[in-house]
């Protein structure tokens, strides 16, 4: 299957459903739902829009595919949250994903994003290294339990 028309489109109130539903899908095949990650996905206008962050969809035909979300750390922007309907993953909707954050991020002259992963997560990881980023000590008191990596991308 090959996706034609893929629409990336920022973040609409009616559209949080799935931003909450794709990823408890992958949080709970992989992990589970972390008490940081129900509060983040049961409210992103609180917790990613209102503090400067942004939230974005991978729409093909009508259906939403995928997100991510760049959230405002504060001092670095997070790139979190991306995640794929599992019936579309393996065509390359996460690097399209990854792709227009970098470009968005550039426009923004950010500096970097930063992510936090897991080592499990192989194809994840995989794709991260191929764009660019590059792993940098993980604190010790991430906000993630199951963070076991953290990588930077300079822009």
């Amino acid at each position: 299957m090959k996706i034609e028309n893929l629409e990336i489109i920022a973040y609409q109130p009616q559209l949080a459903i799935d931003f909450y539903k794709l990823n408890v899908e992958w949080l709970e095949k992989y992990f589970y739902v972390e008490p940081y990650d129900q509060k983040v996905l049961s409210n992103p206008k609180k917790y990613v829009i209102d503090p400067g962050g942004f939230i974005f969809f991978a729409k093909y035909n009508s259906e939403i595919i995928g997100v991510v979300a760049l959230i405002n750390q504060k001092t670095f922007f997070e790139l979190s949250k991306m995640a794929v309907s599992p019936k579309y993953q393996g065509l390359k909707i996460g690097q399209k994903l990854m792709t227009f954050c970098i470009e968005f991020a550039q426009n923004q002259e950010w500096k970097s994003i930063t992510l936090y992963s897991h080592r499990k997560l192989v194809p994840a990881i995989n794709l991260y290294r191929k764009i660019g980023f590059k792993e940098v000590t993980l604190e010790e008191n991430s906000h993630y339990e199951r963070s076991s990596i953290k990588m930077l991308l300079k822009l």
